[in-house]
């Protein structure tokens, strides 16, 4: 007899628990295999200009998802690729839009400061899914930060719009 109460009120917080799952909110995030043909793209499309270049794709929380260095790439190269996408993807803006930020309004070159892992520079655009944010993607090592992220924009272009 003492099973019955039981078993009602397993169900009752299954159900219970079924309804708070439901009313969750959802977040986009970045697949794993769209990380990797974002990285592939990237370096692709900067070795076709002939740079050797690191490149990093982070999550919206800035972890790595995926890296690649061109054989020829400093190895300075990805550390700078993955703190520029860690920054882009924490501050949801260009790399190269904080440059000319703090530029501009010299008393915002704190930013630089509030992380470790920030990195402002060209290089790093965000990436996002019907305009939510669901990580960044860094570059490393082409002659200016404009074409790293000259590459990066190319393979957005081509992996996400599909």
């Amino acid at each position: 007899m003492k099973m019955i109460p039981a078993l009602i009120g397993t169900a009752a917080l299954c159900t219970s628990l079924s309804n708070v799952a439901a009313s969750l909110p959802t977040q986009p995030y970045l697949p794993l295999d769209t990380a990797l043909a974002l990285a592939t793209a990237t370096l692709k499309s900067c070795a076709a200009d002939g740079y050797n270049v690191s490149v990093t794709v982070v999550d919206a929380a800035g972890l790595t998802r995926a890296q690649l260095r061109a054989d020829k790439a400093g190895p300075h190269t990805l550390e700078s690729s993955r703190k520029k996408a860690f920054t882009s993807a924490s501050m949801g803006r260009p790399t190269a839009d904080l440059a000319a930020l703090i530029k501009k309004m010299p008393e915002l070159d704190g930013l630089r400061d509030m992380d470790p892992n920030l990195l402002i520079l060209g290089g790093g655009l965000p990436l996002k899914v019907n305009d939510e944010k669901v990580g960044g993607i860094g570059v490393g090592g082409a002659p200016g930060g404009h074409l790293d992220q000259a590459c990066a924009q190319a393979a957005i272009d081509g992996v996400l719009s599909k």
